[in-house]
């Protein structure tokens, strides 16, 4: 098979996932805490905030457009709330009733093509440690419970990328402008 025709074969056989992106400073700060906190052999992302988990890869165009046409306004208004324990992890809570109204209208346009996991109304997080033992993901909660003050989290914009089962691969990203 040619490079090209390979190529496009093997972007059409990955899954989709969509996530928001944090602006600079968020983002350095909740990956540095990934970074120390979560198991290195199975940290193979940075931080994150998924929207969807798993989209069909034949929708990428649609995906695409619409999460560009949800940028051309000013990001949703974000919040870190909590530390959450996860069980085997930890995580901080995101409340953003603008960016689950966005997500609410990607849901409602994907209707029929969600996995279950997606069709459900998401708890927004960003995890910063998981799959550890549940004692040490309770000790890293109350560590970090210890220090925490809610406050602003910036979303600078939106990307979708493909999944092959280890480092995610950009797709494409549109950044809030208004």
């Amino acid at each position: 098979m040619p490079d090209r025709a390979f190529a496009k074969a093997r972007r059409l056989s990955a899954p989709i996932i969509v996530s928001a992106l944090m602006g600079a400073a968020d983002f350095a700060w909740a990956d540095g805490l990934r970074r120390a906190h979560f198991p290195p052999e199975r940290n193979v992302i940075p931080a994150h905030l998924t929207l969807f988990h798993h989209l069909p890869p034949s929708s990428l165009d649609d995906i695409a457009t619409r999460l560009k046409r949800l940028c051309a306004g000013p990001p949703p208004a974000a919040r870190l709330s909590e530390v959450m324990l996860l069980g085997r992890g930890v995580a901080f809570r995101v409340d953003s009733p603008d960016l689950m109204a966005m997500r609410d209208d990607l849901a409602d346009a994907f209707a029929g093509l969600l996995i279950p996991q997606d069709q459900a109304r998401p708890r927004l997080h960003i995890t910063v440690q998981n799959k550890v033992a549940p004692e040490d993901a309770r000790a890293l909660a109350a560590q970090l419970r210890a220090d925490f003050r809610p406050r602003p989290l910036a979303i600078a914009g939106l990307a979708a990328w493909h999944y092959r089962g280890g480092p995610w691969e950009l797709a494409m990203k549109a950044m809030f402008r208004g």
